[in-house]
């Protein structure tokens, strides 16, 4: 019995950490990108022809709560916080992610679900597997709830549920002001795009098979080039597919031409030896023109020190007129896939330093680098150089600011939680060897 009880626990405590860690490093990366979570989401609405009904502010909304919710249950559920409702809420989140991923697995609308962001791409039967193993260990929470261990008291789990809401909806808030804090992206700080670009020597390309209709006698027939008939038929129509991806580079679909589509501009900007600035706007008719002053003062900077300046947008020419008859802008602009350049930057308008074709720069139009006149070279300047916020340094802050302060919590609770139990004991022990005393006194006055 004991065994078997210990077997049980064991199970519902590694479903817990399964799920727990799952949806916190999920609800983690959708909250510090909530602009890549709201494109998903659009792509999930044009699929159902409602993205039209749907506002932006809804969708970024959705997206934040979607990450915050995630992030959230999974710390609530580590902690063993509210165990029985945290448990009935992570059951029920998957008893609706799963059928909508077989679907996606089945319809295949999409190709990539977005449940770990950019971080981690999964194809969409991979997701409802994955989906499908966190279903059985939330029933496993719901049914057993009670034998999770508290890592905190409930007199002090307010405090978890306080602090951890607002972390997560800080970090999605400084995300959408700034940028994201860390970039999963194939364009992040360090990234040489055109290297991104390349099909490696003796990579598998992607193969495409042609189907021929021709017709004879009237009839139709679907021949290829290895069964292609004689002259006798006649051809009708032609239609080719797509039958193994091959090996796709991260970076397949980076363009820079002019506006009327006459001149590539693409090679020559990302060979360029040295510095190039990218004011990047998949829409200019959307873009915040809030800090427009700012950009023309940095257009201004580079014309004159010789840096060029690409505006880089998929805007129409009426898109376009609109921003400089508003900003006075001077600067050319060229153009750029929508999504590729949703893909760079998670800002519109955002900017881009390249140097020698590398991305050694990436600002929000709200947090654009200080250059004007009198400042120097790049060189000489923080901007012009890689930056040494590194990736274990953003892993560090985190630490220090959100589990730091959580770990000293649980032991201080557990400490005190300790103390208490220990004056319970020896309360209890008092209580005892006092009935105890008065037990042996009544039976010595009876003899």
């Amino acid at each position: 019995m004991h065994a078997r009880k210990a077997i049980t626990g064991i199970l519902v405590n590694v479903c817990r950490l399964v799920i727990s860690l799952t949806f916190i490093f999920s609800g983690y990366v959708k909250a510090i990108d909530p602009l890549g979570t709201q494109y998903k989401l659009q792509d999930y609405l044009n699929v159902v022809q409602l993205s039209q009904y749907v506002p932006d502010y809804l969708t970024l909304g959705a997206s934040v709560l979607l990450g915050g919710l995630e992030f959230c249950l999974g710390v609530f559920i580590l902690f063993a916080i509210h165990r029985r409702l945290m448990s009935r809420l992570v059951l029920l989140f998957m008893a609706i992610m799963t059928p909508l991923t077989l679907w996606l697995a089945v319809a295949n609308p999409i190709k990539d679900c977005g449940c770990f962001g950019d971080a981690i791409i999964l194809t969409n039967w991979e997701t409802f597997y994955k989906n499908v193993v966190l279903l059985a260990a939330a029933i496993v929470l719901c049914v057993k709830p009670l034998m999770m261990p508290r890592f905190i008291s409930r007199t002090n789990q307010w405090i978890v549920i306080t602090y951890t809401i607002i972390f997560i909806l800080f970090s999605s808030t400084r995300s959408l002001y700034t940028l994201p804090q860390f970039d999963f992206r194939p364009y992040h700080i360090g990234a040489d795009i055109k290297k991104g670009m390349e099909i490696p020597e003796g990579a598998k390309g992607p193969e495409f098979e042609t189907t021929f209709i021709l017709e004879k006698n009237g009839q139709r027939k679907e021949f290829t080039l290895e069964n292609y008939p004689d002259s006798t038929w006649t051809f009708i129509d032609s239609k080719t597919v797509q039958i193994s991806e091959g090996y796709v580079p991260p970076i397949h679909d980076f363009f820079i031409q002019t506006t009327d589509g006459s001149e590539d501009l693409t090679d020559s900007v990302l060979s360029r030896r040295g510095y190039t600035f990218l004011l990047i706007s998949p829409h200019l008719e959307y873009a915040d023109d809030s800090n427009f002053g700012e950009i023309d003062q940095i257009y201004e900077y580079c014309q004159s020190h010789g840096y060029p300046f690409y505006g880089l947008t998929a805007s129409t020419d009426e898109g376009i007129q609109h921003w400089r008859d508003i900003t006075g802008a001077e600067y050319p602009f060229y153009l750029t896939d929508e999504t590729t350049l949703k893909t760079v930057i998670r800002s519109n308008p955002g900017l881009l330093l390249l140097k020698d074709g590398v991305v050694i720069g990436k600002w929000s139009h709200n947090d654009l680098p200080q250059l004007s006149y009198q400042t120097g070279k790049l060189e000489t300047t923080e901007y012009g150089h890689l930056p040494e916020d590194s990736v274990t340094g953003k892993i560090s802050k985190i630490l220090l600011w959100y589990i730091l302060p959580l770990l000293l919590l649980t032991f201080a609770d557990r400490t005190w939680k300790f103390t208490q139990w220990l004056k319970e004991k020896e309360h209890s022990n008092r209580i005892y060897q006092l009935f105890k005393r008065k037990k042996n006194e009544k039976e010595n006055c009876s003899r």
